[in-house]
Formats: structure tokens, sequence, C-alpha cells
């Protein structure tokens, strides 16, 4: 019965953390490109009583065995890449990627970190920036007295200039891939690191031959979180919560009985 009340212990701690995740999601299901996590538990070691496999007789043997697991815990909370709805703004600053990629940003100590959060800025130099202040990468610049600016699906950016009649490129942006993007470490702020699970990235421009996604102007990727499937989930760790409380109980009442036994 010791077991139990560890293996049911075990079990809550692991609901509590789901539980944890799920909140976490249902918290950013407003953020823009953020992508969702699912938890991932995994059993802990058994207690052999019988090895399965172990002689019975002289010609047979064990057919299953007797094996007491001894819990659970949690291994993971992957990220889900699936892409999240596409919206439609105003801001001609909005970038979407349609399909695989991240934007690259500088950070402030010069590394880059990586994003699916397309929503920019331009901050008082005119250079490409997101809601933070980091700059995009690499640089895009458009000068104070310009008309507009047009983004195309392969990342060239350009503008007008009063009085002119040719655009003007002020550069292209590029998207990186990463062979398991599931391997990314989370910064906060909407931004990835790479690690050494999700792999070096792979920059190439937008639509090109290397995987990567395409461009949408005036467009904003929402979260990818379904908050109904969330709140189903939600249920099915609340009732595994109880369940491995009503363990608990009914261990600690078989204890109970056993310490009532008269001598």
């Amino acid at each position: 019965m010791i077991r139990a009340l560890y293996s049911a212990a075990s079990g809550m701690n692991a609901q509590q953390m789901n539980v944890d995740n799920i909140a976490n999601n249902l918290a950013n299901a407003n953020t823009a490109g953020y992508k969702m996590r699912r938890a991932e538990f995994t059993d802990l070691m058994y207690q052999n009583m019988t090895q399965p496999g172990t002689a019975s007789g002289a010609q047979t043997v064990v057919p299953a065995g007797l094996q007491i697991g001894l819990g659970v815990r949690p291994i993971s909370n992957e990220i889900i890449q699936q892409q999240g709805n596409l919206t439609q703004t105003s801001n001609p600053l909005d970038i979407a990627i349609q399909g695989k990629g991240f934007f690259q940003i500088r950070q402030a100590d010069g590394t880059l970190a990586y994003t699916r959060d397309g929503s920019f800025q331009l901050d008082k130099d005119g250079n490409f920036v997101n809601s933070s202040g980091l700059m995009l990468d690499p640089q895009i610049t458009i000068p104070a007295q310009s008309l507009n600016v047009t983004i195309a699906s392969d990342g060239t950016v350009s503008y007008s200039l009063p009085g002119q009649t040719a655009a003007q490129v002020a550069g292209q942006i590029q998207i990186a891939n990463f062979q398991n993007p599931g391997g990314l470490n989370s910064l906060g702020n909407n931004l990835y690191a790479p690690t050494d699970a999700s792999g070096q990235p792979i920059v190439g421009n937008p639509g090109g031959s290397d995987g990567v996604g395409t461009l949408m102007q005036g467009y904003q990727e929402q979260s990818n979180v379904d908050i109904v499937e969330e709140f189903v989930n939600l249920i099915q760790s609340q009732r595994a919560y109880e369940a491995n409380s009503k363990v608990v109980k009914a261990a600690d009442e078989m204890y109970q009985q056993i310490n009532n036994i008269k001598q």
C-alpha cells in the first residue's frame, strides 16, 4: 500500500503540472504567433515480483509476469507548430508567415532569437522592430519621407518617395527554419532560441527552395490554441487528479483498518 500512496501522489503532481500547462495555453490564447504546448508523461520504473519469461517448470515459462508500477512523471511539454489562423489587419507592417519558418530578431546582447510574431513597427530611425523594440534581422530601414511600404511574398521590402514613380528597394526579409522546431527553447516575449535538439537555423528567402513559407503583408498570425480542446483537456486532468486523490484516501483507510486490528 506504500506503493499506492506514492504512485497516486506522483499522479497528482503530474496532473497539477498538466493543469499549469493548460493554464498557460489559455492565457496566451490571444498572443500573436503563440504556439501551444502539449504535456507528455512517462511511467516510472517497475518493481518485478515475477519477471516475464521466468521458468515456471521444466519446459514452461511465466507468460506475463507480475510487475508493479511506481507512478508517473512529466517528461516534456512539446511545442505544437501547427499554423495559427491568419487575421487581416489595417497595419501594413503586420507580416504573417504562411507555412514554415521564423522571423529573425536581433537581441540586445547581439544574439539572434526567432519568432512567429510578425507585428512590426518602425523605430525613430525607421528600422523594423518588434513590440519590444528589438530589431528585425537583416535590418530593414524605411526613410521618414516615404509614402508607403510594400512587402512582397518573397520578402522584398520597397517604398515610394514623393515625386518619384519608381519604387525603392529597402531590403529583403529572410526567415529561418529548423529541422526540429519543437526543440526550440522559449525565452518569453514570443521569442525562441535554438538548442542542440532543434538544430541550427536554415536561413533562406521566403518561398525559396529551403522549404520555408511565404509572407503576407497586412496579416497577423493568431495563437494556435484551440480553447474548446483545452477545456476538454482541463476536465480530463481534473478528473484524473480527483481519481488519484481517491486512491490516496482509499490507501489511507486501508492503513487505518490495519492499525485498528486488535492483537
